[in-house]
């Protein structure tokens, strides 16, 4: 039977198809968000069948795997995606089930090492053919370990591939609220119209995990906070918050205005202060020697006219005080709060991504009664609250916009690039790394050594 779409999982005996994909596509299909018409082609090397692959799911996944819906849509091909050979016993099997209308999805859930031989197979045995925008390639981050190797693996995906059919995916973007930063900024004059230097003091943009690195040491420890995070969550978010209004609200257009954020980003170098908690160098499979940080702060500045003169504090970091992702805009006071001395609050508007999505505004009020006094009133809005049905999951959101070809939640190749070059200078700042305790501890030393 012809499929409409076939999502072909290299990887699928990984991690990240159990926990995410695969409960994406399940919930995808039960809220006919997607065709009947739909296969999954998940591919490994061990000795499954479709059954016992289901069945093995399990055991990543806390919740409970629907075998009997996914045993519809789900086929688990074995063979060793390294071997060119097995590519066209691949190819026979799709074959199978497509047309010239079908859209072919290639999701390489695998390490970065693996993606080159992958791509040039996929490319070699017709898998894909180069200009199809039916035919997409999608994998995660990180893209590269620096900008030299972001640069080849990006040429090299080219040689195969147009941009139009690379799909690079950051999942930080597919969380309601980052999506919903746009439509706070764009869709409500009261922020439209007051979101420049002339209204905002500063701009804070915190990304705090209890944590430490778990089990994740041989990504980890190559990555540091300033590749895992900041490189891509945090500059993505940062651009979003900063960009000026896109022409039209389509990925092109949006794509445009982050990248102009990107490339006028400028770092304060005194204020970048980096870390490692206490602990680190004993977690499993970590060189007795790392210098691997797993905390970053600094100061940047947007140089385009409605934000340079605004500063932009970043945070971010594990085995923090608690886990939690939010960015703040701090208004400046009004001219009547320092002319008539009045004792009040700044305006902050508070973006929550976690644990709790949900806007905040802090205004102030009159005190109820006969004195003239003010205090701070929060107006909220919590998304959950509001949502009508389930909110859905990013990888949910990302998995459809691939199906539908939407790239609005993706990074294109030149926002990599010059996130790349911000990092880069960044790490040229030349910071001693700083063994820290806690939360507290990192904040004191930053505190005392800060100018």
């Amino acid at each position: 039977m012809i499929k409409n779409t076939i999502i072909t999982i290299f990887g699928a005996t990984g991690d990240l198809t159990a926990r995410k994909l695969i409960p994406a596509i399940t919930k995808l299909y039960l809220d006919n968000e997607i065709s009947e018409n739909t296969l999954v082609i998940a591919l490994g090397r061990r000795d499954y069948n479709t059954d016992s692959f289901l069945t093995s799911l399990s055991d990543f996944n806390s919740n409970v795997i629907n075998k009997d819906l996914l045993s519809k849509i789900l086929f688990y091909y074995k063979m060793q995606i390294t071997n060119p050979d097995d590519y066209n016993g691949l190819k026979t099997l799709i074959n199978k089930y497509k047309d010239e209308n079908t859209k072919l999805i290639y999701y390489l859930a695998i390490g970065p090492d693996l993606i080159k031989g992958v791509a040039k197979n996929l490319s070699d045995y017709n898998l894909i053919t180069k200009n199809n925008p039916n035919e997409r390639i999608v994998f995660e981050k990180p893209f590269g370990n620096n900008l030299k190797s972001a640069k080849e693996i990006n040429n090299m995906l080219w040689q195969y591939f147009t941009e139009e059919q690379i799909y690079r995916i950051d999942h930080y973007l597919g969380k309601e609220m980052i999506q919903n930063i746009i439509s706070v900024r764009f869709a409500n004059l009261l922020f439209r119209d007051s979101w420049d230097s002339k209204s905002i003091k500063e701009i804070r943009l915190v990304v705090k995990e209890k944590e430490g690195i778990l089990k994740r040491a041989g990504y980890y420890d190559h990555a540091g906070a300033l590749k895992d995070m900041v490189q891509s969550h945090i500059l993505q978010m940062l651009s979003l918050i900063t960009m000026d209004p896109p022409y039209e609200y389509e990925s092109l257009y949006i794509a445009d205005e982050k990248v102009k954020v990107l490339k006028s980003l400028t770092v304060l170098p005194d204020s970048v202060f980096i870390g490692q908690y206490d602990g680190y160098l004993n977690e499993e499979n970590i060189d007795k020697d790392s210098k691997t940080e797993t905390f970053v702060s600094f100061i940047c500045y947007v140089n385009t006219p409605n934000f340079r003169e605004i500063p932009i504090k970043i945070f971010t970091g594990k085995k923090l005080s608690k886990k939690e992702s939010y960015l703040e805009v701090i208004y400046h006071q009004t001219n009547e709060q320092k002319r008539w001395n009045l004792k009040a609050s700044r305006n902050i508007l508070k973006i929550s991504i976690d644990p709790k999505e949900k806007v905040e505004l802090l205004i102030n009020s009159k005190v109820p009664g006969f004195k003239d006094e003010l205090s701070q009133v929060n107006l909220s809005y919590k998304i959950a609250e509001s949502a009508h049905g389930n909110i859905p999951a990013a990888y949910e959101r990302l998995i459809l916009d691939l199906i539908n070809g939407s790239k609005t939640l993706f990074a294109r190749w030149d926002e990599i690039e010059y996130s790349w070059h911000f990092i880069d200078r960044i790490k040229d700042c030349h910071k001693n790394l700083y063994i820290y305790k806690n939360e507290k501890d990192m904040i004191d030393y930053i505190k005392k050594n800060t100018a």
